[in-house]
């Protein structure tokens, strides 16, 4: 009676997990299919656009009153800032030189043989500053204190300044 139970429990567990695992392929399977309401892969460009379309060109069910959208002209455009990667003798900075003239320093890197100190002015001001130090108290080379700006056409460089 008891070797019977457990083929009867164990049976049960099977068809059960078989039920499961159908069920799950049967719902992979359909979900692409709900009139383009779900993807299943990333959407290029085009497709984004012909979505937005139109998702725009359809009327709005919302019972909520919509409040009016402001005219290009109103809303000041911002663009993020463009970052760039610095690279300098003891190390690499990703940079952003803002539209206001500022700069600032998103992270950084010490090269082989070197660590940044960690007293790091990152901005956003005029000027950014780090310091790359030689990794070996014993090294001969000198610490390398650098003043980080952004040049004309929102390039940044980087100065060895005087250690102070």
């Amino acid at each position: 009676m008891r070797k019977w139970r457990s083929a009867v429990v164990t049976a049960a567990w099977v068809a059960v997990g078989t039920a499961a695992g159908a069920l799950g392929a049967w719902q992979l399977a359909t979900s692409d299919s709900g009139g383009g309401a779900a993807h299943s892969r990333p959407l290029d460009e085009g497709a984004v656009e012909r979505a937005l379309a139109a998702t725009s060109a359809s009327p709005r069910t919302s019972s909520r009153p919509t409040s009016p959208t402001p005219s290009p002209s109103a809303t000041p455009s911002k663009s993020p800032p463009d970052r760039s990667t610095l690279r300098f003798t003891g190390g690499t900075a990703t940079v952003e030189c803002r539209d206001d003239g500022t700069v600032y320093l998103v992270s950084w890197s010490p090269a082989d043989g070197f660590h940044i100190d960690d007293d790091v002015a990152r901005g956003p001001a005029a000027v950014a500053r780090l310091e790359a130090e030689p990794s070996d108290d014993d090294d001969e080379r000198d610490d390398l204190p650098y003043e980080i700006r952004c040049g004309e056409g929102g390039e940044p460089r980087a100065r060895v300044v005087a250690d102070d």
